[in-house]
């Protein structure tokens, strides 16, 4: 038997982002709520390493997932996440990047346009 969600934001940030895709037909937000319905074991985990080898300054990232501290991040770039550490959130804020929530991401930028999903 499949166990649900018991995070009553996480489900209701499900809902919202199939609601956006269907209104918006922008596929971006039914795949990231494919992969933030996924179980917490198989929910991508990004460090910022990997962040900083693969993004160019200035980008949107998107982590369907939690972002960690390992590593430095040079670059400054604006990544929204469903979970951040404390310690990444100093590092990305120390070189002037945001940290947003999924939902800022989503009414902030309905189309999805020049969004990356990393991890």
């Amino acid at each position: 038997m499949k166990r649900k969600h018991t995070n009553v934001y996480l489900k209701k940030l499900v809902e919202e982002l199939r609601e956006k895709a269907r209104s918006e037909n922008v596929k971006l937000w039914a795949r990231v709520a494919n992969d933030l319905e996924k179980s917490t074991r198989k929910r991508r985990v990004v460090n910022l390493t990997r962040i900083e080898k693969n993004v160019k300054s200035g980008e949107i990232i998107l982590v369907p997932g939690k972002v960690l501290a390992g590593g430095e991040l040079d670059k400054k770039v604006d990544i929204a996440a469903f979970n951040f550490s404390e310690s990444a959130q100093k590092k990305i804020k120390k070189v002037n990047g945001k940290c947003l929530t999924i939902a800022e991401l989503m009414k902030n930028n309905p189309k999805g346009s020049k969004v990356r999903i990393i991890g």
